[in-house]
């Protein structure tokens, strides 16, 4: 199949996404291109990629001294303590801003590599090669970097765009159900937050994507990069409507620090847990209507999904998770800001529906109680 190029052009920085089955083949070429002066590479590479496709590209960075930084991607190790190990590593063996960093995993290694690049010599060449369908839609585009807390996740961090982003579809291949499923929640929520045509191909051809068919797979990795990159050109720097691109996250990061950032929940169960909790939130506040809401239940039951959102019955299940909204990045006072819905397609503006946690408190009597 034709490998899709799409092209991020920021006010300082422009990059393409190349989409598509092989394009790990088009490395060396583009690494000559983009860093002419680049003779040592650092891979920093997830340890759970498959050792086929580490053995593919040693072959084909044999040209430069390269380094593979081996990394047990996890939300616990994406921590400051991992980034100056590496940062260690790199300033021993002499890295310098001509050189390059490869980010080779999911949407983790990515978010290590590319901050690490961001402030190594304050800043060294980048490419982020993304390995999880999660990753290919969402983390790989916009350029946000970071690390977790032990006050939430994402919190220390920067922004930082990648001379080139590669994704290898064939490495979706590997991929178990429930990394597909990550990936597949932020399809879902772009399509949910901008765009209603898709909302519906998805309703026809989610089975599809869930079945690794190429053709379906690469159309909607695309769409997913062309929403995000839509958002993203707007508001590089995260101010304002980048935020609607957090729809179903604010509950999602919260639900997943209770959880003490562990393997039972994933990060794509959690949004998809969110969205329905923000959009049963954006039901209460009269935004948008009880059609919308089962119109986004219905395409989870379709899937198999339902089980992500279905332990929110009671008032306890969600009223444990309103002391870990308290450090959402979106917030800049004491209430909690929500991106909330308004139909398929649109959302109500950012900074527009800010709730204190004492009114939160009682939404949530509200969220078990009315007939959803």
């Amino acid at each position: 199949m034709k490998i899709q190029e799409i092209k991020f052009k920021g006010q300082l920085h422009s990059y393409s996404v190349l989409i598509g089955n092989k394009t790990l083949n088009l490395l060396p070429n583009k690494i000559k291109s983009l860093c002419p002066k680049a003779k040592k590479i650092a891979l920093l590479s997830d340890r759970n990629v498959p050792n086929k496709f580490k053995k593919f590209l040693k072959n084909k960075l044999n040209k430069y001294e390269l380094v593979v930084l081996n990394f047990n991607a996890s939300e616990k190790s994406k921590s400051m303590k991992t980034v100056n190990l590496l940062l260690e590593k790199l300033l021993r063996l002499n890295f310098n801003r001509a050189d390059l960093i490869v980010g080779f995993g999911g949407g983790i290694t990515g978010d290590v590599a590319g901050f690490i690049a961001s402030i190594y010599k304050r800043g060294i060449n980048y490419i982020n090669i993304p390995t999880t369908l999660l990753a290919q839609v969402d983390a790989s585009i916009g350029g946000k970097t970071g690390v977790n807390s032990k006050y939430g996740k994402n919190l220390i961090g920067s922004f930082y765009q990648p001379k080139l982003v590669l994704s290898d579809t064939s490495v979706l291949n590997s991929l178990s159900r429930k990394d597909f499923i990550c990936g597949y929640a932020e399809i879902l929520k772009h399509a949910i937050i901008k765009d209603k045509n898709f909302f519906n191909w998805l309703k026809k051809n989610s089975k599809n994507i869930f079945s690794k068919k190429p053709q379906y797979l690469d159309y909607a990795i695309k769409k997913s990069c062309l929403i995000k990159m839509f958002f993203v050109n707007q508001d590089v720097n995260e101010k304002n409507q980048r935020m609607i691109l957090n729809f179903g996250h604010t509950f999602a990061h919260a639900l997943e620090i209770k959880n003490k950032l562990s393997k039972k929940i994933s990060h794509g169960e959690a949004v998809l847990s969110g969205m329905i909790l923000e959009a049963r939130l954006s039901v209460l506040k009269g935004l948008c209507s009880y059609k919308t809401l089962n119109e986004i239940v219905n395409i989870y039951k379709a899937n198999n999904l339902s089980y992500t959102f279905k332990k929110f019955s009671n008032f306890k299940s969600i009223n444990e998770l309103i002391p870990f909204l308290k450090n959402d990045k979106k917030n800049d006072d004491k209430k909690i800001n929500f991106i909330l819905l308004r139909s398929i397609g649109k959302t109500a503006q950012p900074n527009k529906n800010k709730i204190s946690l004492m009114d939160l408190k009682k939404f949530s009597n509200l969220l078990i109680n009315r007939n959803f």
